[in-house]
């Protein structure tokens, strides 16, 4: 579960419940949450379709 509070207070809050309920937290980097979002869209993709390696380059390159 992911929780993006509002302010330091709301974090506090939220944190101090969910110690209090015997759930353990752990605070993310926004880099983390990044490869967390582009995990499932790799995930996602449909990997049916084979592309050349050509096609890639000139993607890259644009």
């Amino acid at each position: 579960m992911v929780i993006t509070p509002r302010s330091e207070t709301e974090f506090k809050f939220i944190n101090d419940l969910l110690k209090k309920l015997g759930i353990t937290t752990s605070t993310m980097t926004a880099e983390e949450l990044e490869d967390i979002g582009l995990s499932k869209m790799l995930k996602a993709v449909d990997k049916t379709k084979k592309v050349s390696r050509e096609t890639i380059l000139l993607k890259l390159k644009s």
